[in-house]
This record gives structure tokens, sequence and C-alpha cells, in this order.
């Protein structure tokens, strides 16, 4: 096992106020990953951030680096955590199949079988399937919420029940950015009783050891690294789809994701601890890359690790099946979802695709988070992988930083890297 402590000399001034120590472990064979985390905290931009792999139930890549929080100097140490953004929604998902592999949820049934509230204003007939794969129409609240209106459950879930959906559900697909936690959460809470944090701490977190909440206790506040905004719009970097539909119709979904938020996504109010302490299951998952990858880790195998089973292998087989396709009516580019998690998305040949693309095996299933965060299983790979950060990119899909980190995963387990418009296949 190779251990890393390297420090680097930067050749600009804003470069060399940057932490570049690097350190962790990478097994003989996945230095390429650690040449590629270094290679980001020196010339990509990177601050500070945790990448982790596990391959046939092994660890074989564990590091971290850079700087937690550059206002104090404060180091990304090994129990740094961040907030990971819609990484969670691989979180929510599992939650959901865990109880549909146990009998308790059926993904076909509506929705309105485990909460009947929620059959208001034409949704009888929304299926819990429908909600996982982004095509049930409530792709944002139609209404202004105060702030920290997110963190009010109860407020957040009765409105989604009495609210008529954008598009007649089941009918295309858009990407349920900040509502699809308390939309899975409510009908994982309404079966099993207990909120979706508490569900996931018992039944995931506790049981392989996971440093990841969602709702942060705050006695764990001081280990959490500040997220970074994304750099402004540029030449190199233009305003996605998505944010100019968001400014140019004022009755869309995308506009109202940004503007009916309660100040959630605001540069800078995510850091705030009322965020941090709620359960916003969508988006406010606090973890590192260490336990990101351990999450997935029983998901690469046949659902179990080490005496804890997750999932049954049949169920598992199911959870990465592409259910949604196409023109993403949130977001405006393609995107490709299974039951709760996001596929491969190659979409480089866009004009400004290649931030916007999420470039992994087709057996590959997981979640990216805004700013480039991702968690994923490929179970024909027996691999798992997790990258977290703290200094977001621009873009909707998993930026350089990310790729070159996914890229270099895949080929010391021997993959070919993807061509223009190719995914991943074994050498």
């Amino acid at each position: 096992m190779r251990h890393w402590q390297e420090s680097n000399q930067a050749s600009t001034a804003a470069s060399a106020a940057r932490q570049t120590t690097v350190l962790g472990h990478c097994a003989p064979g996945f230095e390429a990953v650690g040449e590629a985390f270094r290679l980001n905290l020196v010339e990509r931009g990177e601050v500070g951030a945790s990448v982790a792999i596990t391959w046939r139930g092994e660890s074989v890549v564990d590091l971290w680096g850079g700087v937690a929080d550059p206002k104090t100097g404060r180091p990304w140490q090994k129990d740094t955590v961040c907030m990971v953004w819609s990484s969670t929604k691989g979180a929510v998902a599992l939650c959901a199949h865990m109880l549909a592999d146990r009998g308790e949820l059926d993904l076909d049934a509506p929705v309105a079988r485990y909460w009947p509230q929620f059959a208001q204003s034409g949704k009888q007939d929304v299926t819990v399937a429908m909600l996982l794969s982004h095509q049930s129409g409530l792709s944002a609240l139609r209404e202004p919420i105060p702030e920290f209106g997110l963190c009010d459950w109860e407020a957040v879930t009765s409105a989604l029940a009495v609210q008529r959906p954008y598009w007649q559900p089941g009918t295309q697909h858009g990407y349920h950015a900040l509502t699809f936690g308390h939309l899975v959460g409510e009908v994982v809470r309404r079966i099993s009783g207990l909120s979706l944090g508490t569900f996931f701490q018992r039944e995931v977190a506790a049981p392989l050891g996971l440093d990841f909440w969602i709702g942060l206790p705050e006695e764990y506040e001081g280990r959490v690294a500040p997220i970074i905004p994304p750099p402004p719009p540029s030449v190199e970097a233009p305003l996605s789809p998505f944010i100019r539909l968001a400014m140019s119709d004022k009755e869309s979904s995308a506009h109202h994701m940004l503007m009916h938020s309660g100040t959630f996504v605001v540069p800078g109010a995510s850091d705030q601890r009322a965020y941090h302490a709620a359960e916003i299951p969508a988006a406010n998952g606090i973890t590192n890359a260490r336990s990101l990858a351990a999450m997935y880790r029983p998901l690469a195998l046949d659902g179990a690790f080490n005496g804890v089973r997750l999932v049954s292998s049949a169920q598992r087989d199911g959870m990465g099946s592409v259910v949604s396709a196409g023109v993403d009516a949130m977001m405006q580019i393609p995107t490709r979802f299974a039951l709760g998690y996001v596929k491969s998305m190659n979409n480089q040949r866009r004009v400004v695709g290649e931030r916007d693309s999420i470039l992994m095996s087709e057996e590959a299933f997981g979640h990216t988070g805004a700013g480039g965060s991702l968690g994923f299983a490929d179970p024909r790979a027996g691999l798992s992988f997790a990258y977290v950060m703290n200094q977001q990119a621009s873009g909707i899909g998993l930026g350089a930083r990310g790729q070159a980190l996914v890229d270099a995963a895949y080929e010391s387990i021997g993959y070919l890297a993807p061509k223009q418009g190719a995914f991943w296949r074994p050498a």
C-alpha cells in the first residue's frame, strides 16, 4: 500500500497560497488516481477535497488534501466532511429500494397508497417510480417559501401534496432538484414511521460505520468544510441552458426552483447551521468520499458487505436500469436516470456539454452533486467511487476535476478511456 504525503510548489501566487499536500493511501496499480488528485490541487483549481475507491470490496484509494476553510486556513483532514448536494439523492434512493426489497414498498404503486393526501390536483395515478425517475412533474415548488422554508418538513410536503404538476406525470422527465428528497422521503416516513434522515442513519450509516448525515448533529459542525461557489460565467463557461430558462421564463420550474428555495441556493447560505441541522434529503447530506464510497460498496458487490446486507442481489440488479432519458424539462439538456440514480451522460458534443457530462460505464449508477461531487457503484467492475470537494465547478455534470479521477479509476482496473461519443467498456 502506497502512502501519499507529498507537498508541491506551485508556480503562481494564487496556487502558492493553496495547501497542496496529499494524504492517505493508494494501493499499487492505482497511482494514476493519486496523480490526478494531486494535479487537481496544483493545476485545476481544487481547494480542498477527498477521493475514495473500493474495488472488489477492498479500499484501494482513500486520499484527502487541500484546505477545508480558506478563511481560516484550516486544512482538509481525514475526518473533514462537506455538503455533497445532490449526491445525497443516492442515499435517499437507497432507502426506498431497501423498503421495496423488504416488500414494504411497491415502486409501481401510486404514491397515494402510502401518502393519501398526495392524490390531490390530478396526482392520484403518480407512482413512486415516477418520483424516483423525475417524471412526476413536481420539479419545484410553485409558491415562494420563507427563509429556511425547506427546513420545515411538514410545510414542504403539504405544499407538494396539493400542488399541480408542471406536466402530465409520466410523459417526460425534469430534474426534481430540491423536491426529490421531500417527495421520496415522505413515502419512506409514511411506511417506516421514521424521518428519512433517521431511517438512513439507523439502516445504512450506523451499520456500515459511515460519517454521513442527512441532518447533521451539532457536535460534528466543526468538521464541516464550507462551500465555495463556482466562478461567475465566462466565455469558457457561459450560462447553462437551465439558468437561461430560469432567467427568461418566470413561470418555469427552473425559475421557481431557484426563487422558491427559501435562500438555500443563495451562495453561502447553505453553510448556515440551520441548513446543516435540517433534513433536506435532495441536497444537504454531509459526508466525505470515504463514507460515500463505502455506502456504494455493497451495491458494487451483491448488495452486501462485511455482514451488512442493504438489498438483495436481485433488487441491486434492477437499481441501475435506465427508466427516463432525453432532454430534461428542467435542465434543458439530455439526462438519463434510473430509479433514483444518475446514469452516464455524454454531452461532450454540445456547445457547453463538456461540463454537463458524467462519463462512467454503462453499468454504473450513482449521483452527482452541484459543483461536481459524485458517488457511484459499478457492479460489473466491482467498483465504488466517491469524490467530495468544497470548490464547486460550473455546469451540472461532473466537471474536469471529478472526471479526471473517474478516468484514472477506470484505467487503473483495465478499462479503456471513453472516446468522443462513446461510453466506457472493458479493455
